[in-house]
């Protein structure tokens, strides 16, 4: 017994070991979110409570997901996971091909198991033959003494090892928390309202609007707009709540941030033959504090017929518990509202914007939450079946926008720092819709100062190759946006996604 004791403790040091190994890789120590998650695991299995790893603890433990974590409606746990059994395969596949334990997530399972390299660093089988047994109880004859002479010093050892493994644990799990503090999305509840309809609506983000409630006045109106610009989502616009009107939301204690979404859709050139500027002017104020004043959708939006989202931060329930929002028309004018969103926020800046240029959300390898497409005009979506290279996350890069085009990015007043990706090609793509073996030659501008001039994707990045442009300073215009223009100097603007994050 006594034997067996001091084996399993040997397994336990070799496979913390293997552990602080992976850890420390280039593999994980690129991608801070899958190793946290890795080492919850395995911390749980070292100590005895692989009976709690569920999907739901890792969901709460790992992401930070609230209480009411929908195993059902929010994915990440399975995503990542998958993401985690890839990383661990590519590792192994690399850098930890000699290793003797392997670190294995079984399908369709969160428990770690660890297991030994079928065979010895130099490819030969391990092969228990009658010579080779009697070495091994020799082997464990001479440890056995061994231990015998050491006395505890082996157990002061394992002990040792196993504070200094968990302090690293610690350690890294605060540094991806503090990380995903100031770059990720914070956890919580999330409430979503579309003004003016009457049944529920899921966008191309996979979230789940409801329909319109804890209204007080005004009217819902529908309308036959059939373009509504700046978004993927136009049944999103169609309906709203018109007239002077109130909101009262229940909401937790808690930090919020709230955006509001608006399209002029009865004003616009069919109707007045001109502009809809001027037209309807309304002040939105949220707990008695102003949030707008004279507030005009479409000089804001810059046309009719154009999404708009103002975002603010710093937005908490009143003392009774509820976030009162009151819509007023100035001067006999009629205020509308499309949409209500209010997402758990941070105090002092905003949620990071991550867009790619897709249809679908993403999840990148760093375990970041990423957008589809949102926000342009102008332009078109590709993507592209051959990988890039210079990338350990290819799926990120098999999309583009290209063209002539713009995004018009809602922010709260602040500095801005902005991350454009973007991709060189091999002219794999549809050529009839995007010619990748086309001149890539452009200029970028953010709210018409010159980020990028004559941009020469080809020369900026040998083909295949992925290169990432950061601008730091940045400031929204009069209207709270980033307004970023990707204007073709020769053959066509090209971008794969934006990153905006607050200093």
């Amino acid at each position: 017994m006594e034997r067996m004791r001091e084996t399993e403790a040997i397994s336990l040091t070799a496979q913390r070991e293997e552990l602080d190994a992976v850890l420390q890789s280039a593999h994980f120590q690129r991608a801070p979110l899958l190793a946290r998650l890795l080492s919850y695991l395995c911390q749980k299995l070292f100590v005895g409570e692989s009976g709690q790893i569920k999907e739901y603890s890792i969901g709460i433990d790992v992401f930070q997901r609230s209480h009411d974590f929908d195993q059902n409606s929010d994915s990440i746990v399975r995503v990542e996971a998958n993401r985690l059994r890839k990383r661990l395969a590519e590792y192994y596949a690399g850098p930890g091909a000699a290793h003797r334990l392997r670190i294995v997530i079984p399908l369709g399972q969160y428990v770690p198991r660890f297991e030994e390299s079928a065979s010895t660093p130099g490819g030969a089988e391990t092969v228990a033959t009658p010579a080779r047994l009697t070495h091994v109880w020799t082997w464990w004859l001479a440890a056995a003494l061994a231990l015998l002479a050491l006395g505890y010093g082996l157990e002061r050892f394992v002990q040792r090892h196993e504070q200094q493994a968990a302090a690293n644990a610690t350690a890294n799990a605060s540094a991806a928390q503090k990380e995903e503090a100031l770059l990720g999305p914070p956890a919580g509840e999330e409430v979503r309202i579309l003004a003016g309809a009457s049944r529920s609506f899921v966008d191309h983000a996979g979230k789940l609007w409801g329909a319109d409630r804890w209204f007080d006045g005004g009217t819902a109106v529908k309308s036959s707009t059939q373009q509504i610009w700046r978004t993927q989502d136009p049944d999103f616009y169609r309906t709203s709540r018109q007239g002077q009107f109130r909101y009262s939301i229940p909401l937790k204690p808690g930090v919020y941030e709230l955006h509001l979404h608006f399209a002029e859709t009865v004003y616009g050139p069919d109707l007045t033959g001109t502009g809809a500027e001027g037209i309807r002017i309304f002040t939105v104020r949220a707990n008695g504090k102003t949030l707008l004043s004279r507030f005009d959708i479409a000089a804001d939006a810059g046309a009719s017929g154009t999404a708009d989202v103002k975002v603010f931060t710093g937005i908490s329930p009143a003392p009774g518990g509820l976030l009162r929002l009151e819509f007023d028309g100035d001067n006999g004018s009629q205020a509308a509202l499309s949409a209500i969103e209010i997402l758990p926020g941070f105090t002092g800046h905003i949620r990071p914007v991550r867009l790619l240029a897709r249809q679908t959300p993403y999840y990148s390898n760093d375990s970041r939450w990423w957008s589809p497409d949102n926000y342009f005009l102008g332009g078109q979506i590709t993507a592209y079946p051959a990988p890039v290279a210079g990338s350990d996350d290819p799926e990120l890069y098999e999309t583009e926008r290209w063209g002539n085009f713009s995004y018009a990015i809602p922010v709260a007043p602040g500095r801005y720092t902005v991350t454009l990706y973007f991709a060189a090609r091999r002219g794999e793509g549809n050529a009839s819709l995007a010619p990748a073996v086309a001149p890539r030659v452009f200029d970028v501008y953010c709210n018409g100062n010159a980020l990028l001039r004559h941009f020469d994707l080809a020369r900026e990045a040998r083909p295949g190759d992925v290169v990432q442009r950061r601008f730091t300073g940045i400031e929204p215009n009069a209207q709270g946006k980033l307004v970023l223009n990707f204007d073709p100097v020769e053959g066509y603007a090209a971008v794969t996604g934006i990153e905006v994050a607050q200093q």
